[in-house]
């Protein structure tokens, strides 16, 4: 509290509140990241458009275009509210910093008391509407952090400033979510935080003590407990699963077939066999098999190369960005989305226990693209004011 009064009367703070105000839009953005992102974008329609075809002609009543036209309605609102969000001032997202930590904290509270779906509270549904508060409270963390480091440049090597609040709002975050239960939720907020708490500044003595920490209590939960220990006989040996019957190795062995059979240039786009209803979630979290399968080896390191050239861009947008908000805003937006990139492609290929974690700009799923989109213009508004005078 005293940081937050301090910089509340701080040269900085007043500067920023006269500051906030719609940018001028003759002041550009970044266009690489834009075109990257637009690329990313329309190959994750396409991808979509072919994975999704056998699946919703089966399950909605012959209608073959039922994901894809909502996801293109979804996407185009997505590019609009980016382009708005990216002319207006970032920092105001000082002032909204806790209010939108102590919102998402209410609907991760909330979703708890909604009636599950197959034993998970992960979605608050409305008319014509259903979300996860999950992807609200990562977008809070982010702006959250961000603005505690830059309250705290000076002191993250302290433990009492730049450890304890972090770590307990991180333990907070993670545990209301990993009670839905939804494990990949928790661990991307988790690599999120200690990333950003990193760049941060934090001791990494801190940081190594969190992850001695939290690898025991993994080990006690997985290997004493029994949690997932499903999933993770699966991961393991998925082939012995596959011919004990495990429903849990189905998904994963469908998986690993369809990426195996894309070779290097794949079977063609189109020409999945895989998502003919063998593969199971072909157009959300496994949509990346069907990429590989279909265009190969090849297609599947162009698809990374373009995750890892958005998230160079946005790094590069941080270091340049004028001052330790916009820096760490613009770097914990993209650190989101290459991790949970990373995180998919590792489930997919059973690298990682299949935790159930979208591609970011592939999958299916209406109010996440608009969310990450949104999140993409805060990165885009960042990169308004680098060069500008202060």
């Amino acid at each position: 509290m005293a940081a937050l009064r301090d910089y509340a009367v701080s040269e900085t703070y007043q500067k920023t509140k006269n500051k906030l105000r719609l940018i001028s839009v003759s002041r550009s953005f970044d266009m690489p990241f834009l075109i990257i992102l637009m690329v990313i974008l329309v190959l994750g329609l396409i991808s979509l458009l072919s994975a999704s075809h056998a699946y919703s002609y089966y399950w909605n009543r012959g209608d073959s275009y039922f994901y894809i036209r909502r996801q293109i309605i979804f996407a185009l609102a997505g590019v609009a509210l980016m382009l708005i969000v990216s002319a207006i001032d970032y920092h105001i997202l000082h002032h909204l910093a806790i209010p939108l930590m102590i919102v998402s904290y209410i609907m991760l509270v909330i979703v708890l008391f909604i009636p599950s779906s197959s034993g998970v509270h992960r979605w608050i549904r409305l008319p014509g509407l259903q979300f996860q508060p999950s992807e609200i409270a990562k977008f809070a963390l982010i702006v959250l952090f961000a603005h505690l480091i830059s309250i705290n440049h000076k002191k993250m090597k302290n433990f009492t400033a730049g450890y304890l609040p972090f770590m307990a709002i991180l333990v907070i975050t993670c545990g209301l979510v990993f009670v839905e239960p939804h494990l990949s939720g928790a661990i991307l907020l988790l690599a999120i935080g200690v990333s950003m708490m990193y760049i941060g500044g934090t001791r990494m003595m801190y940081l190594v003590l969190t992850f001695i920490v939290g690898a025991a209590a993994m080990y006690y939960m997985i290997f004493v407990k029994g949690y997932e220990q499903d999933r993770i006989n699966v991961w393991l040996d998925p082939i012995k699963a596959f011919a004990a019957n495990s429903d849990e190795a189905w998904q994963i062995v469908q998986s690993l077939f369809a990426i195996g059979s894309g070779g290097l240039m794949g079977q063609g786009l189109g020409n999945s066999r895989q998502k003919h209803l063998f593969l199971p979630e072909p157009h959300n979290d496994f949509i990346f098999s069907v990429v590989c399968e279909e265009l190969g080896f090849v297609g599947a390191v162009l698809v990374i190369v373009l995750f890892a050239l958005l998230v160079w861009r946005g790094i590069t947008i941080g270091m340049k960005a004028p001052d330790k908000f916009g820096s760490m805003l613009a770097i914990g937006l993209t650190i989101q989305v290459g991790i949970q990139a990373f995180m998919n492609m590792a489930v997919v290929t059973n690298t990682i226990p299949n935790t159930g974690i979208s591609l970011p700009f592939f999958s299916y799923g209406g109010t996440s693209l608009v969310m990450l989109l949104a999140q993409m213009g805060v990165v885009l508004s960042v990169s308004r004011h680098i060069g500008a005078a202060e």
